[in-house]
């Protein structure tokens, strides 16, 4: 079956033509879901951003550097603190 025109009649049987009826609540789900996706969008965005973030700060501060030190006979980070 196909979708009727604006200026049809609705198929619902209410006597109103379909662009008055119907066709206003198919608009507002479409609007609704392209919404959300936008939102969605923008969450995954900035969960990429916060994580880039932390693992340049992690980088940045030296932390994740691992240092051997033979005489202790294990790791330590760039400021001497053991690092397991």
């Amino acid at each position: 079956m196909t979708k009727p025109g604006r200026n049809d009649l609705c198929p619902c049987g209410s006597g109103k033509k379909y662009k008055k009826c119907h066709e206003a609540g198919e608009r507002d789900s479409a609007s609704q879901g392209r919404m959300l996706m936008i939102l969605v969008g923008g969450a995954v965005v900035a969960a990429i951003a916060i994580g880039i973030v932390a693992y340049s700060s992690d980088s940045a501060s030296g932390d994740g550097v691992r240092i051997w030190d033979p005489v202790h006979g294990h790791y330590h980070n760039a400021n001497g603190v053991q690092v397991p």
